[in-house]
């Protein structure tokens, strides 16, 4: 969904924040644990922590060493990721290995959302450069350039560009152009042998440019129908995550495909290529990217594209950061039937991960847990198991959807103490807003009073998705 949603610039990223001053630094709020049906993990902080190394297998320094509180071991946890890779990529749906937090799923959550970050700085914003809304780096240098600590682990073999296909006058006043929206990339020779297996990876950024927030707001289901064989009506997902799916560049006889038949191809032949080893499927994606990802991920599963005669199955994951809802509950049982597996990193502040459906979702389908209601069937619904942060920043709001900021926070020292539900997130946020409205002393007036507009534009985002078209 959104990474400028708390900006009126249509060019923010979400790594504009990194350089926050000790003070900001304070202003996170209280951390928590707790367990629902969904297996949910929450996990607080009072303090942000500096920036973490580009990887979690970086050498150990003094640092470095601090950030990462010392964890009760999870079962999985005494033994190497070459042996216990199916269980940090879902087989057993990460059971023990959330609540306490594996340190190895901490430092494969980690490195995927520091392979994920590479899709945003690699992103060119500059309308005057030749690579504008292209990436800024050729496919053997993006990963060195954008700091990843060991590039030569992942071997980059395709650009992936989307095309929202939409056009609002006077808001979007060029036509329909592609945009890299990020990267398919296969683990090397030489770090098969430390996964356990070859690893290809998707990667999909966040919403920057405008024509992308449109496509977000989009919010109405309607049937994926991705399965030409077996349409499946009754699997619904939001029309605007699909459409820039599906979408190519049609008025141009030289277009570029749609994203999905990118996607399909480009992971088709690396299957092939790879044909007989040990693999696995991970998708990598933050707020509309992760979007993106459950979409490919479903579609791979629905297709049957993993499955191999005389081969064992393909697992395929996505490790969704700050992500909205997708689809229904027909869309949600599908999923679960053909095995794939989500894990969402989540901000209980973090208002995009209560869209589309931030009403009517899957905490109002059934009367009493029991009775399924007449509109269940029209309910938005989150897919997977949920490990959720919970931080919050009065002096900087864009914090709680940064993509950075949330790989940070998976790093910091654990507490145990009261959930945050999202049943109290509307009062909870209102307050910390009423609160930036009435500063205490004239300076701090001025900065408490930029705070509390971002808040207002945050909130309107929340009740009404449709205001956003007085943001720009």
């Amino acid at each position: 969904m959104a990474t400028n949603v708390f900006t009126q610039s249509p060019n923010y990223s979400p790594f504009l924040n990194r350089d926050h001053t000790p003070q900001q630094k304070h202003n996170l709020g209280h951390l928590s644990l707790s367990e629902n049906t969904s297996k949910k993990l929450v996990i607080s902080s009072s303090v942000m922590a500096p920036p973490i190394p580009s990887s979690p297998l970086a050498p150990p320094s003094s640092s470095s060493s601090s950030l990462v509180a010392p964890l009760s071991r999870a079962p999985a946890s005494n033994l190497p990721l070459s042996r216990v890779w199916r269980e940090i990529q879902g087989s057993k749906n990460w059971e023990n290995l959330i609540d306490p937090l594996s340190p190895i799923l901490q430092q494969e959550i980690t490195r995927y959302g520091n392979l994920l970050s590479a899709s945003y700085k690699g992103f060119d914003l500059n309308p005057n450069s030749k690579r504008y809304l292209n990436c800024k780096y050729g496919k053997k240098s993006l990963l060195k350039e954008s700091g990843i600590h060991d590039p030569d682990g992942y071997q980059v073999t395709k650009y992936i560009y989307a095309t929202p296909d939409i056009n609002i006058k006077p808001i979007q006043n060029e036509p329909n152009r592609a945009r890299w929206i990020g990267y398919v990339a296969v683990s090397s020779d030489h770090s098969v042998k430390r996964l356990g297996r070859r690893d290809i990876v998707v990667t999909f950024r966040g919403t920057v440019t405008n024509p992308e927030w449109l496509s977000n707001l989009m919010s109405s289901l309607t049937p994926a129908r991705l399965d030409p064989n077996n349409p499946r009506p009754d699997v619904k997902v939001e029309s605007g995550f699909l459409s820039l799916y599906t979408s190519g560049e049609r008025e141009s006889k030289f277009g570029l495909e749609s994203c999905r038949e990118q996607l399909l191809s480009e992971i088709s032949r690396l299957l092939n290529k790879h044909k007989g080893e040990e693999m696995s499927i991970t998708l990598a994606g933050h707020s509309m990217g992760s979007s993106l990802a459950q979409l490919l991920a479903y579609d791979i599963a629905e297709l049957g594209m993993n499955k191999r005669r005389g081969e064992k199955t393909v697992p395929v994951t996505v490790f969704s950061f700050a992500g909205p809802r997708v689809g229904n509950l027909g869309f949600k049982k599908r999923c679960e039937e053909l095995g794939v597996k989500v894990l969402r990193i989540t901000n209980v502040n973090d208002p995009i991960t209560k869209l589309p459906g931030f009403l009517f979702n899957e905490n109002f389908r059934a009367l009493g847990g029991v009775y399924e209601l007449p509109w269940s069937c029209s309910c938005y619904t989150h897919v997977g198991v949920e490990l959720t942060l919970d931080f919050f920043d009065v002096q900087n709001i864009s914090c709680v959807h940064d993509l950075e900021t949330y790989i940070n926070l998976v790093n910091l020292p654990r507490s145990s103490k009261s959930a945050v539900t999202e049943d109290n997130f509307r009062s909870k946020f209102l307050n910390k807003t009423s609160e930036m409205m009435f500063p205490k002393g004239q300076r701090r007036a001025l900065r408490l009073r930029n705070a509390a507009t971002k808040a207002a534009y945050l909130l309107c985002s929340v009740s009404n998705q449709m205001l956003y078209y007085n943001i720009f």
